[in-house]
C-alpha cells in the first residue's frame, strides 16, 4: 500500500464490510444461530442489520472509539498509528454509525485494544501492525464525541458497560450499580479536560492516534472490585 492512507482504505472498501456481513446474516437466518458483529465501520452494512433484526435474526452488533470518533480526512500520509482493520472511514460514515448507535442498531461500544510496539508501526500502511490502543483512553475519546453530539452519561453506561457485560453473560456481576454486583466503578470528572500526552499513558508501548488530542473526561478515581 505505501504511505498514503487513501490507498490502504480503498484497498478496504465499506462494500467489501457489508458483503462479508450480508453473508454471516444469510448462514444465521439459515441456521437460526445467534451471531455478533465485530469492530462495525462500515455505514453501508447498517440496513442489513436492521433488516436481519426485524426479520427475528438474533444478531447484536459493536463499533469501537476510533470508528465513532477519528475520520479518514485528518489522517496524514504516514501516520500508521492510525491503521486499523477495518478501516476508519469518512465524516459521513461517522455520523451514520452515532444514528445507529442512538437507534440501538449498534448495540455498543468496545476497546478493541490493539497495542504493539513501536517498531511495527512502520510508515507503510501495508506492512505496518494493524491496530489502535484504546483501553485507557476509550471513555474519554467516546465520551467527548457523545458530549458534543448531546448524549449524556447514562448513553455512555449503557453503550460501554450495561450492553457488553449483557452481551457476553455477565450482567449478574457487571454491568450495574446495584447489590450483589462487583464493584467496578469509575470516578469520572465529565467536564474536565486534558491533552493526550503519549509519555502519559499507562500501557508499555505508548503508541498512539490519540496523541495531542483535548478530551473531556478525567478519570479521578477506579475500583475493581471494590479495590481502590
Amino acid at each position: 500500500h505505501g504511505p498514503r492512507y487513501a490507498d490502504f482504505l480503498a484497498s478496504r472498501p465499506p462494500a467489501a464490510e457489508r458483503d462479508a456481513i450480508a453473508r454471516v446474516l444469510d448462514l444465521a437466518r439459515t441456521r437460526d444461530c445467534r451471531v455478533h458483529l465485530l469492530h462495525l465501520s462500515a455505514a453501508d452494512a447498517l440496513p442489513l442489520i436492521a433488516a436481519a433484526r426485524r426479520d427475528g435474526v438474533r444478531v447484536t452488533a459493536e463499533t469501537c472509539p476510533h470508528f465513532l470518533v477519528l475520520t479518514a480526512e485528518e489522517i496524514p500520509d504516514g501516520a500508521t498509528e492510525f491503521k486499523c482493520c477495518p478501516p476508519i472511514r469518512d465524516a459521513d460514515n461517522r455520523d451514520a454509525l452515532w444514528e445507529a448507535l442512538a437507534e440501538g442498531t449498534v448495540d455498543c461500544v468496545v476497546s478493541d485494544h490493539s497495542p504493539c510496539t513501536a517498531d511495527l508501526k512502520t510508515p507503510d500502511f501495508g506492512t505496518a501492525w494493524g491496530g489502535i490502543a484504546s483501553l485507557q483512553l476509550g471513555l474519554p475519546a467516546v465520551w467527548s464525541e457523545a458530549r458534543r453530539r448531546g448524549h449524556d452519561l447514562a448513553d455512555l453506561v449503557r453503550w460501554m458497560s450495561a450492553a457488553p457485560a449483557a452481551l457476553v453473560g455477565l450482567d449478574d456481576r457487571k454491568g450495574a450499580i446495584a447489590p450483589g454486583r462487583d464493584a467496578d466503578l469509575v470516578a469520572l470528572d465529565p467536564e474536565a479536560t486534558f491533552t493526550v500526552d503519549p509519555a502519559a499513558l499507562h500501557h508499555r508501548n505508548p503508541v498512539t492516534a490519540w496523541a495531542g488530542r483535548t478530551l473531556y473526561g478525567v478519570v479521578r478515581r477506579t475500583w475493581l472490585r471494590g479495590t481502590d
